[in-house]
């Protein structure tokens, strides 16, 4: 019976350790050796349906493809076999030696690892020129560039940047592509277009015909000289390659890898705007403009408001300067000035407008003009410094008050003099601060529960007030009830001031004195000099207090005598505060 029960735990062990085996989740890697230029391959395989798969960390790698998950499921003499499959594709960031995490996975509610794999990244190797290599013939016929409308442009010039993607007629592009580094523009004011139709064109690239679509545009303003640089556009590329292989009717198959291209480093020398020529006012307007000043009424009355428009016109740098201030006279009051842009960015730039818009209310009757302005830019196709003279306008207030001095001296002190204005005290009338609007259903305050509140409020406050006038009276002509509420406040107060001073005996006892001598001035009408020991004892006994309390008392007025004149002396501070409340409490029920 024990060799029987040997040989049935032995199996029992074998069949377990035979069913744990079946589960196989392995991980593998397309080489392990390979150059800083070049992809490996990782796949996950299980040989069984598992949940939750988590994949490694991918140190020193940037993915560039995947999960791609396979499933496979093959009978053979009846067996039935499954695989499982999730597949990376990895492109080293440097070189060195870097280690695959382990990938996880739950079956059967059981956790399953992979393990590790290490893998050596090179320096860049030559790529082999093999037409069967599908990496290489998709090397060859992807291709992204970045086309630069001007590489010398001005200051604040507008550039554009346009990238297309190039594919050739032996491979193709199905599945969207993905943008791996996008460049910052640094040291260029830029809005990007996306282009979200995608349309094919027809074209060459290196003499050979391509298909190609346009991806985005960046439109640029350099905001330095010098020689800038532009970032590269970098993309992970799905790219269809046929091979040699072919299916059970004949037809080629294809294989998808996925190509990493980049649109290479840009170099742009931007040139500074000449100094010669350059106009004292100019802010930085760059490109074709126009310019005036405008008024939306040129006559009112006083105290009405109008608008003063200051704009500039036409394509070029709108959004990248600003417009010349606007000098009025000191009697129209002017409120701060706002922006207002209108000014759409198309692939050659900004076009549209720009415009400073001041709000002027007029405090005195009379004319005023307004100066015109001098907007200064440099124009592009001449390469030569513009400067545009607006008209100037008049404002006429036709009705209002008059100042001190005449519209024409008022023009000539607008060149720097000072003059007086008489403010007639309604200059912010326009401004109405108070208004008449009343809702439209409203109730009646005649007899409503308001008004009888109103009404008979006073009535039944007047029995209170009585009431009260005769309490604060009699609390008035109780002397002795004021004098002993005056006493008990003052010991209440050197009592609470002894408690703050427990960590200082000399304070706490001159606290405690002052207390003690303030609530016999109260109950036994003694003056402080009068306050000896044997008069505080002999009176406390006329009153008929206890003899313990009255020891108490007598105590703690030699404790105080003793803290205060007999340095050195041991005292328990808080026990003598605690005795003093007590005490005071059982006098107060006692006298």
């Amino acid at each position: 019976m024990k060799k029987l029960r040997s040989i049935v735990l032995v199996l029992v062990a074998l069949c377990g350790f035979s069913g744990w085996a079946q589960v196989q989740f392995n991980a593998s890697a397309s080489k392990e050796k390979l150059g800083i230029n070049e992809r490996v391959r990782i796949d996950f395989q299980m040989n069984q349906d598992g949940d939750n798969f988590s994949p490694p960390d991918f140190d020193g790698f940037r993915v560039v493809g995947g999960p791609n998950q396979s499933v496979s499921n093959t009978y053979i003499n009846g067996k039935k076999t499954y695989s499982k499959t999730f597949s990376y594709f990895l492109s080293p960031m440097s070189r060195g030696n870097f280690t695959i995490g382990q990938a996880t996975v739950e079956i059967d509610g059981e956790i399953y690892k992979t393990l590790p794999l290490k893998i050596e990244v090179t320096a860049a190797v030559d790529v082999p020129k093999d037409g069967n290599n599908a990496e290489y013939v998709a090397s060859e016929n992807v291709h992204l560039v970045a086309e630069v409308s001007k590489r010398d442009p001005y200051l604040n010039e507008a550039i554009t940047v346009t990238y297309k993607l190039y594919v050739s007629e032996d491979v193709s592009v199905t599945r969207a592509w993905r943008e791996i580094d996008i460049p910052k523009y640094a040291d260029f004011w830029s809005q990007i277009k996306e282009n979200r139709q995608r349309r094919v064109f027809e074209g060459k690239f290196k003499g050979r015909n391509y298909r190609y679509v346009i991806l985005k545009t960046a439109i640029l303003y350099p905001q330095k000289t010098g020689e800038l640089n532009i970032e590269p556009l970098v993309l992970d590329v799905p790219v269809e390659v046929l091979s040699n292989k072919r299916d059970f009717f004949g037809r080629r198959l294809t294989t998808t890898v996925n190509q990493t291209v980049a649109a290479g480093n840009l170099t742009i020398d931007v040139k500074p705007l000449p100094e010669q020529g350059k106009p004292a006012n100019f802010t930085g307007a760059v490109g074709d403009f126009k310019f005036n000043i405008s008024a939306s009424r040129n006559q009112v009355d006083a105290n009405e408001s109008l608008e003063i428009r200051v704009q500039a016109e036409g394509d070029g740098n709108l959004k990248l300067f600003n417009l010349p201030e606007l000098t009025l006279p000191s009697s129209l009051e002017v409120y701060d000035p706002k922006r207002v842009d209108n000014v759409k960015t198309t692939s050659n730039g900004m076009s549209g407008s720009i415009a400073t818009v001041y709000t002027v209310v007029p405090q005195f009757k009379g004319t005023y003009p307004v100066q015109p302005l001098r907007f200064s830019y440099f124009d592009l196709a001449t390469e030569t410094y513009k400067t545009i003279v607006s008209d100037g306008t008049v404002i006429t207030v036709e009705n209002g008050p008059v100042s001190t001095e005449t519209a024409s001296t008022e023009n000539n002190t607008n060149s720097g003099g000072t003059k007086n204005i008489i403010q007639t005290g309604d200059q912010f009338k326009y401004i109405k601060l108070k208004s008449s609007l009343k809702p439209i259903s409203s109730s009646q305050f005649f007899k409503s529960p308001l008004y009888w509140s109103l009404m008979g409020g006073p009535l039944l406050l007047i029995p209170i007030f009585i009431v009260a006038g005769r309490k604060r009276k009699e609390r008035l002509a109780d002397a002795e009830g004021q004098r002993k509420r005056k006493a008990d406040r003052l010991v209440k107060k050197y009592l609470s001031e002894a408690k703050k001073n427990l960590g200082q005996p000399a304070l706490f006892y001159e606290s405690l004195e002052r207390a003690l001598h303030n609530y016999l001035r109260a109950k036994l009408r003694i003056e402080t000099t009068e306050m000896s020991k044997e008069k505080i004892a002999q009176m406390l006994d006329e009153k008929g207090a206890e003899e313990a309390a009255k020891t108490n008392f007598i105590g703690l007025l030699q404790s105080c005598e003793l803290a205060r004149y007999a340095s050195g002396i041991s005292t328990n501070v808080a026990a003598d505060y605690e005795k003093a409340t007590e005490v005071v409490t059982q006098l107060d029920k006692q006298l």
